[in-house]
């Protein structure tokens, strides 16, 4: 299995930015600052609708998939509908009706946060790439690409969160106030996503290409020809971090679709650990395609497109 690539995933040597010092023994193109302070101005308007051109191609790839489990999740929390039917309802549409399921606000919803979030991390190489004079492709890796694309995709994704809350919450119940209680577990539940997305995977793979290596037999030569370690860890630790992130998700929809006060917390425990084990599961398949593919796609999108820009 090749290594995933992602707008967030960690550059190649050939691709990162080097430091000043190291860019100052290779000349112009390492992507360092110079003494005449020479900004890579090529084409920049076209380099910046490129940014935007890849990140809606890796948004609209995903979010049919990720608008249906996001619902269903929703819908199946509320008592609206159950989890598969849900999913079916959506697919039928999807297939029978593609207009009117792309033009859906939930479908709007979820494209806007997933081009957002790849976006913010285009525009980010883009800078970086203009203010030290290197090559319009260069894709740059470390704090400031964490910082940027994480917080775009919370504040995008808790948007995203509120409005489908009540786009499906309890049928005949009025749409209420999203309590504070939930936004705080949604966040907890994104800031665990994001640390097992970008922090984990560097810790995960020695441990996985240790394992590899110790495998025996048939299945181990196949198994280190055909399994990278760093681009199994990059979809394993996600996914894994389901465990813990579902249990805080079902909760939050749980306190608005039945305000504090209105039931007790046993009731409450009963109904997360029932519904734990499709949500986990479908949540776990939203992840492969936000995290996997459309960073796949973003990135080579974008560097085609940059390649010709230089």
């Amino acid at each position: 299995m090749k290594e995933a690539e992602t707008p967030f995933s960690r550059a190649s040597p050939q691709q990162s930015l080097e430091t000043t010092s190291a860019g100052a023994a290779q000349g112009p193109q390492s992507g360092a600052i110079h003494g005449d302070s020479r900004w890579n101005t090529r084409n920049l308007g076209l380099r910046t609708g490129s940014d935007l051109l890849s990140a809606a191609s890796a948004g609209g790839l995903v979010a049919p998939v990720i608008t249906m489990i996001d619902r269903a999740i929703i819908e199946n929390a509320s008592g609206r509908s159950p989890l598969l039917t849900s999913l079916r309802t959506s697919l039928t549409t999807l297939l029978l009706r593609p207009h009117q399921f792309i033009i859906s606000r939930p479908f709007f919803l979820i494209f806007t946060l997933y081009t957002g979030t790849y976006f913010s991390a285009n525009t980010l190489d883009t800078v970086v790439s203009t203010t030290t004079n290197a090559p319009a492709s260069t894709i740059t890796a470390g704090p400031s690409k964490f910082a940027a694309t994480s917080s775009c995709n919370l504040a995008l994704c808790l948007y995203k969160d509120s409005q489908f809350t009540r786009l499906f919450g309890r049928p005949g119940a009025p749409v209420a106030k999203i309590p504070a209680a939930t936004y705080a577990l949604f966040t907890l539940r994104d800031s665990l996503t994001i640390f097992a997305s970008f922090n984990v995977p560097p810790l995960l793979a020695p441990h996985i290409r240790e394992s590899l290596d110790k495998a025996t037999g048939s299945l181990g030569l196949a198994l280190r020809r055909h399994v990278d370690a760093a681009s199994a860890a990059q979809f394993a630790a996600p996914a894994a971090v389901q465990i813990l992130s579902t249990p805080l998700h079902l909760l939050g929809l749980d306190l608005y679709n039945r305000p504090a006060g209105s039931v007790r917390w046993s009731e409450r425990s009963t109904k997360v650990v029932r519904e734990w084990g499709p949500s986990f599961l479908a949540r776990i398949g939203r992840i492969v395609p936000a995290f996997g593919l459309g960073g796949v796609v973003n990135t080579k999108v974008r560097r085609g497109l940059m390649k010709k820009l230089e």
